[in-house]
């Protein structure tokens, strides 16, 4: 699902109009009908509820009057007020305002002391539906209704807010609060989410939300050529949830090889190679560290070891390159994953950048394999072959020079930017985890939760990339890639809503991703 800019929404909503010729009041009209039926939906009966609708002057004022009409024609009673000089209305607001006077007259209010004159008797209402601004705004709510705002957030104890397309107040663009803004309960937006629905921290204003749609052809998004900005939602992975065939084996889900592991770091590459399993991969090897071997192997029946070479620290050492012992171990393996646990000595680093440019397999590079490229990132070439990284944004910042602080400040442009300029996929983790493609396009992430911040759960997802990586060798990566952090998240979700947040370890999510994969199967079937 594609996550727009406002900017991008008008463009798509004009095309709508010139090009596929549905007017624009049409869609006006549509978006208010979907509107209304989210309040069914939730809040039925309403005839019950004492609705209180704040129109302003633009188009979202007139989405709003199109709810008042629709609902009045439903047999509710809902108070309709414009914070506006109806002179100053324009366009579809204009007509819907003469649509819905014909049913009613709504109150104007133009001033504060007019507002304070309303206030008290709107104190009662149940359902309040905030249609003044929308996405429009670019600039700090002011005057009186910069009050509208602030007594909407605190003198309507009872009432539940419900925003049409985004909470007053919110810069659609950045995410950003811009002044005043109002704290919704629910918001309706139209065509697909905006980047304030998504991104921190004005999506913590606009409650659950719901795209409805309006008329608009798919083909309108198709042609606007810089939507670059997706959310993965349970429908795009589809192809997940389709059955194997009885006659399936082992051979035909692929070997992941996973270069991990040293003394002291053992569990992280037991971890991946549980997770890559878990995951549906057909064979799990783990080439480690020679004194590591046996405690990696105790921690799992079900993967393989390979013994390698090992420096005075215990870690792989150059020595697994002599004789071709490792060309001998990566031919015929279908994803290589590396970096778990392997140790940040030198010579270990070395390797990790030799394996990286030397093999034409799949590579999962992650925590101190990202290590290895810290400094000198420019030997990172991809050449047409994929190569995916899974940094946090402390590891981003030593892959780019830049502090943790200027990535967060701007994590999809950061990793957009990396993910062009090396040709690889990247998977920046965090709060709405982000997978970047070559191509500049970008995969937000919508499930997990803080209590994943615990060691070894990127470890689980670098087995869960590699092993949906060796499962799927024809499919899109990025799409391999981001439905891999998807299912991350959602076995992430459920472990946590059985075991809580602060409890929750990285071995949970390896006992919840059956139900994570279940529970995407069952949703495909609804």
């Amino acid at each position: 699902m594609k996550i727009l800019t406002a900017g991008q929404m008008q463009r798509i909503d004009r095309l709508t109009t010139e090009r596929y010729g549905v007017p624009s009041l049409t869609l006006m009209e549509n978006a208010g009908r979907g509107f209304v039926e989210f309040l069914v939906e939730r809040f039925s009966p309403l005839e019950e509820h004492r609705i209180v609708i704040l129109c302003g002057r633009g188009n979202n004022g007139g989405d709003g009057m199109v709810v008042a009409r629709l609902l009045r024609e439903k047999g509710c009673r809902p108070r309709v007020l414009l914070l506006a000089d109806p002179k100053g209305l324009r366009g579809d607001a204009a007509v819907n305002w003469e649509r819905l006077a014909a049913s009613g007259t709504p109150e104007v209010v133009e001033d504060s002391a007019a507002w304070q004159r309303l206030k008290s008797g709107l104190a009662d209402a149940t359902l309040v539906v905030d249609a003044l601004f929308g996405t429009g705004l670019t600039k700090p709510v002011e005057g009186f209704l910069a009050e509208v705002i602030r007594d909407l957030n605190a003198a309507f104890p009872s009432a539940r807010v419900v925003a049409v397309d985004l909470p007053s107040g919110v810069s659609a663009d950045t995410g950003e609060l811009i002044g005043e803004c109002v704290r919704a309960d629910a918001s309706v937006t139209f065509t697909a989410p905006k980047v304030a629905h998504v991104f921190p921290p004005a999506c913590e204003r606009v409650g659950e939300w719901v795209v409805k749609a309006i008329g608009t052809p798919a083909e309108a998004l198709e042609n606007v050529p810089e939507l670059q900005l997706n959310l993965t939602c349970r429908e795009d992975l589809a192809w997940l949830t389709v059955p194997r065939k009885p006659d399936a084996h082992k051979g035909i889900f692929g070997h992941v090889l996973i270069l991990a592991g040293s003394i002291g770091k053992t569990g992280a590459a037991a971890m991946a190679a549980k997770a890559a399993l878990r995951a549906g991969a057909g064979l799990v090897t783990v080439a480690t560290a020679k004194s590591a071997l046996p405690i990696i192997a105790s921690l799992g029946m079900e993967f393989m070891t390979e013994p390698l070479p090992e420096t005075e620290a215990g870690t792989v050492s150059l020595g697994a390159l002599e004789g071709g012992r490792l060309d001998r171990l990566v031919e015929g393996k279908s994803v290589l994953a590396v970096g778990p646990g392997i140790g940040t000595v030198p010579e270990t680093a070395e390797l990790v950048r030799t394996v990286v440019s030397k093999y034409d397999a799949p590579v999962v590079l992650d925590a101190d394999g990202l290590s290895a490229f810290a400094g000198c990132v420019g030997s990172l070439r991809a050449g047409g072959r994929t190569r995916v990284l899974t940094p946090h944004p402390g590891e981003m910042a030593r892959l780019t020079g830049q502090t943790a602080a200027e990535i967060l400040a701007r994590r999809v442009e950061a990793a957009r930017e990396f993910a062009t300029r090396h040709q690889v996929t990247l998977v920046l983790k965090g709060f709405r985890t982000l997978t970047a493609a070559p191509d500049g396009q970008v995969w937000v992430n919508p499930t997990g939760n803080p209590g994943m911040a615990s060691g070894g759960t990127g470890d689980v997802l670098t087995g869960m990339i590699a092993g949906l990586l060796a499962q799927y060798p024809t499919r899109p990566v990025t799409e391999v890639v981001a439905a891999a952090v998807y299912l991350h998240g959602l076995a992430g979700d459920l472990a946590a809503s059985e075991l809580g947040q602060i409890s929750l370890i990285a071995g949970d999510l390896l006992d919840a991703l059956p139900r994570a994969f279940r529970a995407l199967a069952e949703s495909q079937r609804l």
